[in-house]
């Protein structure tokens, strides 16, 4: 028997609607972009000229042909639009960061188990290239105990634009936005640290809100003890520091460039494309053997796709598989980048729950 096809409504149109839930989940068999809520019609049946466009998330929420509602909504409403959304039985996606704080993000995650619906944050960079290339030589063994991670988005964006994410507003600013990122990934190679300690600043001519950070995750116990994990994240880098640096017990590995999906995205292509998710760029892995013997070779970097991430969701709907981010993993992140605003705020590192 064929599994019917969900029919999915996307609130939102704006960068995150647009560049990257409408083509993914679109790209996935057995999901379809059924409606879009958005205040801009005429760029919605631009690239949609399918799917039915209403003018708010209550119109979209509403109807009865929705199985799943993806919040792309900024930050500020995503805990307002999936709660309704919940509470009319939808299954939901949320962009991250998924909620201003941990007290909506356990709300949601209670009404969804209480609905028993599923809910799953838009953790995409769980499928970058990069990132799982990492996974992988992670658990190989080959660099033995990794002892210090050093994980960087730098971007050159001296000009602040006028959008919500850099204006003064809940949910703007690099740590919620590429700190949910960098910080998932890092839980998800070693768990919860024990200690976390952040700085931000505004750097860049007229910003109002964070355009750096540089967190330091200490993991002090446990089976990756002693282990070191620095993020770091700024928006005036010309020169982009390496995306990944590794320093482990038998040697190193360095890996230069980002995922190339988002550029590609940007681009207006859409997966699956030829090539779609390869990157050029190879990392670097240093090896010495117990004489002292050097050794480097290249790491060739798996393809990365999006399009998994909805491909999980859809099986997680259906009951043929697990939620890709379950809403614990999405609260125990809310959890972190609260901690992370009162380390910056008090200047110290604190301890994790």
């Amino acid at each position: 028997m064929t599994p019917r096809t969900l029919r999915a409504g996307l609130v939102g149109y704006g960068f995150a609607g647009q560049t990257f839930h409408a083509p993914v989940l679109s790209a996935v068999p057995g999901l379809e972009l059924a409606a879009v809520a958005s205040s801009q019609p005429h760029k919605v049946r631009a690239d949609w000229p399918h799917a039915a466009v209403v003018p708010d998330a209550a119109a979209l929420v509403a109807r009865a042909d929705i199985d799943l509602v993806v919040v792309a909504t900024p930050n500020a409403q995503h805990h307002p639009v999936a709660k309704a959304a919940l509470e009319a039985g939808k299954h939901v996606v949320v962009d991250k960061p998924f909620t201003l704080d941990v007290a909506e993000a356990r709300e949601l995650a209670s009404l969804s188990q209480r609905n028993s619906r599923v809910l799953a944050v838009y953790q995409n960079r769980r499928f970058d290239a990069d990132f799982l290339t990492l996974k992988d030589l992670l658990a190989s063994g080959e660099l033995g105990r990794p002892v210090y991670l050093e994980s960087h988005f730098d971007r050159f964006r001296p000009e602040v634009k006028a959008r919500w994410r850099e204006q003064a507003v809940p949910g703007a600013g690099l740590w919620v936005d590429l700190g949910a990122h960098l910080v998932d990934q890092a839980v998800q190679l070693f768990g919860r640290p024990d200690t976390l300690q952040l700085d931000t600043a505004v750097l860049r001519d007229g910003a109002v809100v964070e355009d750096y950070f540089h967190a330091v995750l200490r993991y002090e116990q446990g089976a990756h003890a002693p282990l070191r994990v620095v993020l770091h994240a700024t928006t005036l880098a010309a020169h982009a520091a390496p995306r990944y640096i590794v320093h482990g017990t038998r040697g190193s590995y360095v890996k230069h460039g980002v995922d190339v999906q988002e550029d590609a995205l940007r681009a207006g292509q859409r997966p699956p494309a030829e090539a779609w998710g390869v990157d050029p760029l190879d990392g670097e892995l240093t090896l010495v053997a117990g004489d002292g013997a050097v050794s480097t070779r290249r790491v060739p970097t798996r393809a990365g796709n999006y399009t998994d991430y909805y491909a999980a969701v859809r099986d997680a709907i259906l009951g043929s598989g697990p939620n890709p981010v379950p809403p614990e993993q999405a609260v125990a992140l809310m959890e972190l980048l609260d901690l992370g605003r009162r380390s910056a705020e008090e200047g110290r590192a604190l301890p994790v729950a």
